[in-house]
């Protein structure tokens, strides 16, 4: 029966992705069919689908989102790249770089691949050009860059992440192999996204200074002026206090993820509002209708995925799964290997947040099994899917950057595979070395 179910599930899934079912179609299509073959009561489907976004953490979601649009229209994420430029300096590549670091800072505000490729590189690109880059590869280095919106905390896979593996208790047998598992929470996961955020940020900046030494690409100034440096600070102190903001509370216990996000929103309209002047009322509709759009794009591939992932936990798929892979091979880097390589393909092909929520209830137990901390495992997953983002053919931030940039697809793809592989080296140091992972969150008390 396992068997007829998982083809069901899977080949159903697959058929209709191929047909050109949306995400949400075809995992809900895959799922109704799997009910009809238990004969279960369909309207079980829709009450799962509702529950799922019952979560409290959840309610992040569209916090974040919407302040991350808000900090955009406040001019904040502005002042953070000019910020960055006046840091890269003379550096060869500099506004490369800048574009690297201004990811970074924004990625601390956003949460999300896209959000950050489109506000950095309405910016940088033009910036770019300006000096002489090459078009497709200055929207290539942006492209590559905004997947850091997704591990840099606050992280919305992060969450999606934790919501999805909060009710995956490590299995009996894994207790008695390796003893009680190390807890799991959102703002541990935060905490541990940031040490991997910059080293995935350095094997970008990395590339970049060796194409860009290659290519001759200059820095922005022969030496650096700690006058401007200190200029744009005193310019941008409002947005640099932004993401101190919501991770300090977070890391500090003051407020909870979600909280932060409300918190993050208010500075947001305090900023736009009385410091900076510059956020309008017709702006704060248009984030409200962008954070609406988004949100609703979410939940509902959420709602399928959670009916999705429910059926392969309660028809102990992941268990069958486990017990398969682990018969061919219990060598944890072996294990690792196969498993990012499996994430970027499937990242290449499906959207960030559905693919944690259909992975995560197969991958976790085979890692628990394994004795591998969950807050590493799920670091491990979303850097991997967030290289997604710059790989066709789905690759949004690509998308994002060549409708900004004007440069093709193509163009952009041919640019983008050096920075690709540099970001697939630093997946696997994550990976291989679990205390890059889990050092903070140890420091700070998780």
């Amino acid at each position: 029966m396992e068997a007829y179910l998982t083809l069901i599930l899977f080949g159903g899934f697959l058929l209709l992705l191929l047909l050109g079912a949306p995400i949400t179609v075809s995992l809900a299509g895959a799922s109704m069919a799997a009910y009809l073959l238990l004969d279960k009561n369909p309207i079980a489907l829709v009450q799962i689908a509702f529950t799922s976004v019952g979560n409290f953490p959840l309610m992040a979601l569209p916090a974040f989102v919407l302040a991350g649009a808000l900090m955009e229209a406040a001019g904040i994420s502005k002042r953070l790249v000019d910020i960055a430029e006046s840091l890269a300096g003379p550096v060869t590549g500099g506004l490369g770089a800048a574009t690297v670091i201004a990811c970074l800072f924004f990625g601390a505000i956003s949460g999300s691949g896209p959000a950050t490729t489109a506000a950095v590189g309405m910016l940088m690109v033009p910036a770019m050009v300006k000096r002489d880059y090459e078009r497709s590869y200055a929207s290539a280095v942006t492209a590559a860059s905004g997947g850091l919106g997704i591990i840099i905390p606050p992280s919305i896979p992060i969450v999606i992440f934790g919501i999805s593996s909060m009710g995956l208790m490590p299995p009996p047998e894994a207790i008695a192999l390796h003893g009680q598992f190390a807890s799991l929470s959102i703002p541990k996961l935060f905490v541990a996204g940031v040490v991997p955020g910059l080293l995935m940020a350095t094997t970008l900046i990395v590339t970049n200074y060796i194409i860009a030494n290659k290519r001759g690409y200059k820095g922005l100034t022969e030496k650096w002026s700690f006058g401007e440096v200190r200029s744009t600070l005193r310019a941008g102190i409002w947005s640099i206090m932004a993401p101190f903001l919501i991770l300090g509370g977070i890391y500090s216990g003051m407020f909870t993820p979600t909280e932060s996000a409300i918190v993050a929103i208010f500075y947001s309209l305090f900023v736009g509002f009385v410091i900076h002047r510059e956020l309008i009322f017709k702006n704060v509709l248009k984030s409200l209708t962008t954070t609406t759009w988004i949100t609703g794009r979410v939940l509902l591939i959420l709602f399928a995925a959670t009916v999705f992932g429910r059926l392969l936990i309660e028809q102990k798929i992941p268990v069958i799964v486990a017990d398969s892979l682990l018969s061919l091979t219990d060598n944890m880097y072996l294990v690792w290997a196969l498993t990012i390589m499996l994430l970027l393909f499937i990242g290449m092909f499906m959207e960030t947040l559905a693919a944690i929520m259909i992975i995560v209830p197969v991958l976790l137990p085979i890692m628990y099994m394994l004795g591998a901390d969950p807050t590493h495992v799920g670091i491990v997953i979303v850097c991997a899917l967030s290289i997604g983002f710059a790989t066709p053919p789905l690759g949004e931030n690509i998308f994002v950057a060549s409708g900004i940039g004007g440069s093709t697809v193509e163009e952009i793809t041919a640019r983008i595979h050096p920075f690709v592989m540099a970001s697939v080296i630093g997946v696997f140091l994550i990976a291989f070395f679990p205390q890059l992972t889990l050092w903070l969150p140890s420091m700070v008390g998780y």
